[in-house]
């Protein structure tokens, strides 16, 4: 239950931020992009999806990309949550939080180190995939 709680706070706290990047990113669209659709006869439906989809795909790629990162890097919602502990059996423990723990509470520098160039690594694998996914064209 506490890591459900710790989702709604990081969701509740970080989907603002996203739709005001989308809104910023929907204002930025040429009104004359829609007309001229308008005119050829396209409907609502083909004005999303061949010109608002295409024109939100970086904005799209950047969203994800920051989301991902920051749910790796989670660490003060489930340190406030549990005392810096994990929780009762590890409920809300992080990847960050075991690295906090490795080396502040039991002193384990080198394993604290591996563990965040492990988090470092998975993280630029994940980016370097959703860059894939969303084609080099769109950065």
């Amino acid at each position: 239950m506490a890591l459900k709680g710790i989702m709604l706070m990081n969701i509740w706290s970080t989907a603002p931020f996203f739709m005001v990047i989308y809104l910023a990113a929907l204002q930025d669209i040429p009104q004359s992009l829609y007309e001229a659709a308008m005119l050829d006869g396209a409907n609502g439906w083909h004005q999303f999806r061949y010109i608002t989809l295409p024109h939100l795909k970086p904005v799209t790629f950047f969203v994800i990309a920051t989301g991902m990162i920051g749910t790796f890097q989670l660490f003060d919602q489930s340190y406030i949550l549990s005392g810096g502990s994990g929780g009762p059996n590890n409920a809300t423990l992080t990847i960050v939080l075991l690295i906090y723990q490795a080396v502040f509470r039991d002193l384990q520098l080198g394993y604290g180190s591996a563990i965040a160039f492990l988090l470092a690594f998975i993280i630029i694998t994940a980016t370097l995939l959703q860059r894939r996914l969303f084609g080099r064209d769109s950065l």
